[in-house]
């Protein structure tokens, strides 16, 4: 008796019935294919060899402008150097100076005093003006902006210039001294020993205000009116609410003001050169201008490039330490 024919065996599916040597050659199917993707191509977001490619320009440039003259500045600081001759070996002598010659400290201590009226000054001034603008529901806010930041836009030649006319001898502020009955105070400003450094230090809070004021108003913009209101419930007075919210509110906005009125405040040079020149005496001399004077009237290099560094180090951590501050104050 003959039997039936045998059906044909069924094919297996793709993967299905496929032994494990088959399914590594193809690379596994599943979450094991996905797993073998990933290790190939990086986990996802981790950086690829070829980002660095896209920023490269960009750290060549800052080593070539940045990196390089800072590390070339460090290395004439250990120098004795008219510019001209051959360099001798200094050491950390140029340092040293730094803190036992008068004519070296001076500029330092200057800068300091010339600090409280480019930032603390400013800051102060930017935190009640923007205070009142949005207290009071100023009309034209835009307007008292533009005008407030408008010296921020001026060629600092320019302030200079028109500074040194109104605090000139025969300038306005002595002629409205005089108008009023006040001759007896009029002076030259800026060539008076002792009101040279506060004159120049008012041109300073008048550039930087209005930079703080702007900040100060977008930082107000965006705190909740919820917290005003809830306040004044409370029986908080224009003070306490100031102190309560407003003050608070603005940490970020406060750092950031203080870091760009310091850093302004100590690479101060253009100003101080066309105003006073570092006068009368040395009064007004600041690290800036003192690099400046030391590099290209006095010849002494080696000197100006330490005095150079040790004003880097000292804006580095004043803005450092800043932001420090701020951040610690958000935790």
């Amino acid at each position: 008796m003959s039997s039936a024919p045998a059906a044909p065996a069924a094919e297996p599916r793709d993967g299905a019935s496929r032994g494990p040597g088959s399914a590594a050659a193809d690379g596994g199917s599943g979450p094991l294919r996905r797993t073998v993707g990933r290790r190939r191509g990086g986990a996802p977001g981790e950086p690829r060899a070829v980002g660095y490619l896209y920023v490269l320009p960009a750290l060549v440039l800052y080593g070539a402008f940045l990196l390089f003259p800072l590390g070339q500045t460090v290395w004439l600081s250990l120098l004795h150097w008219d510019g001209l001759t051959v360099a001798t070996w200094a050491g950390a002598a140029n340092y040293q100076a730094l803190l036992t010659d008068p004519s070296l400290r001076g500029p330092f201590l200057h800068a300091l005093v010339l600090l409280l009226f480019y930032a603390v000054l400013p800051v102060a001034l930017g935190l009640l003006l923007a205070s009142a603008l949005s207290r009071f529901r100023v009309r034209g806010t835009a307007f008292f902006r533009t005008v407030f930041f408008l010296p921020q836009v001026l060629a600092m030649v320019v302030v200079g210039v028109a500074w040194r006319s109104i605090l000139g001898p025969d300038g306005l502020l002595n002629d409205s001294l005089r108008a009023v009955g006040l001759g007896s105070l009029a002076r030259s400003w800026l060539g008076d020993y002792t009101w040279a450094l506060p004159a120049v230090g008012t041109i300073g809070t008048w550039v930087e205000t209005g930079l703080c004021v702007v900040l100060f108003l977008a930082g107000v913009q965006r705190i909740p009116r919820e917290l005003y209101e809830a306040a004044r419930m409370d029986g908080a007075g224009p003070v306490r609410e100031f102190l309560a919210v407003t003050l608070p509110a603005l940490r970020a906005e406060i750092a950031v003001a203080l870091t760009l009125t310091i850093v302004a405040g100590l690479r101060n040079f253009d100003l101080i050169y066309i105003t006073t020149a570092g006068g009368p005496g040395n009064a007004t001399s600041v690290p800036a201008y003192e690099v400046y004077h030391r590099a290209f009237e006095t010849n002494e290099v080696g000197s100006a490039a330490a005095m150079g560094v040790g004003l880097t180090v000292l804006i580095f951590v004043l803005t450092v330490s800043v932001a420090r501050l701020a951040e610690g104050r958000n935790r």
